[in-house]
């Protein structure tokens, strides 16, 4: 009976502390955007990528100089995409707004969980997924057609980026190759970085906000995440991060002051319903399947 309610324990905690994460991830990308006045989404993401590599390459301390080129050309395709996939996702969240931004961004693993699976059910979810983002656009005169391209380009990133780390983690142990990656990223963003501060010359509370960004939106994840699923299976995982684009609309609606109609909010549920629907079909695992690959819906941060 103890053992049962250790168990229990510990899988409550694994899901209060998963839950927390996404909150944190979303608190994050809200504390961003305050910055996007004065340095703009580019500025935003570049100092949170530096902030990001400054706290979690000493905690992960990757041995770099022992990577081999097949190691190497995996990581640099990742720190590439970890970058666009950000960028987009808040040049999005500038034009549409931080709710509809990430459910959009949440159709790349959604696509990746559904090809896993050939069945009925798979189509009936990405028929639900569709049905979802074409609710959110709206097609119409006034609809951001900009906004609403740049959070698929950022769906499609993070897609990407899920590959590349199924590749990363037959190759390199544990998440050292995700957190190089993080490093390369900020390395060749601290020039732009650089010179947006050096000709904004940005106030306090916008460095805060951007410095925030970095640790709630990447640090904490990256950590929390990782406690997360010692304690949770990675299905569980999955379905509890669906609740990220809920958790940004309500961040964005009490914090930025974003107002989604009945619309929106149906698209969204549409999208998390898919999500959830999908990653509760039964997996099929494939030769590329490793120890550590199954992590396919986490990414640090977004």
């Amino acid at each position: 009976m103890m053992k049962m309610n250790k168990v229990v324990s510990g899988r409550t905690a694994g899901i209060a502390t998963a839950l927390g994460g996404a909150f944190s991830n979303q608190l994050g990308a809200a504390s961003g955007s305050l910055a996007f006045p004065v340095i703009g989404p580019v500025g935003v993401v570049a100092v949170r990528q530096i902030v990001a590599a400054l706290i979690l390459l000493p905690v992960v301390r990757p041995r770099i100089w022992s990577l081999t080129r097949a190691q190497w050309w995996p990581v640099l395709l990742l720190a590439l995409v970890f970058g666009t996939m950000n960028l987009t996702l808040y040049l999005a969240i500038e034009r549409i707004g931080l709710g509809l931004a990430v459910t959009l961004e949440f159709c790349g693993p959604l696509a990746i969980a559904l090809l896993s699976f050939r069945s009925r059910t798979s189509v009936f979810c990405a028929l639900i997924a569709g049905v979802g983002v074409v609710t959110i656009t709206r097609p119409q005169p006034t609809t951001d057609y900009l906004g609403v391209a740049l959070g698929l380009i950022a769906a499609c990133s993070w897609a990407a980026y899920i590959l590349l780390n199924r590749t990363i983690g037959s190759r390199i142990p544990g998440v050292q190759g995700t957190a190089t990656a993080t490093g390369v990223s900020a390395v060749l963003f601290l020039p732009i970085g650089a010179w947006i501060l050096i000709t904004t010359r940005p106030d306090a509370f916008t460095i805060l906000y951007a410095v925030s960004a970095g640790v709630l939106a990447s640090a904490i994840p990256f950590v929390v995440d990782l406690i997360s699923l010692r304690r949770i299976p990675t299905n569980l995982f999955g379905i509890l991060m669906s609740v990220n684009p809920v958790l940004a609309a309500l961040v964005g609606a009490v914090l930025l002051e974003e107002d989604l109609g009945t619309i929106e909010w149906v698209g969204i549920a549409l999208i998390v319903t898919a999500n959830v629907a999908a990653l509760l079909l039964p997996i099929r695992r494939s030769r590329a399947t490793t120890a550590g690959t199954e992590k396919w819906f986490w990414k640090p941060g977004q």
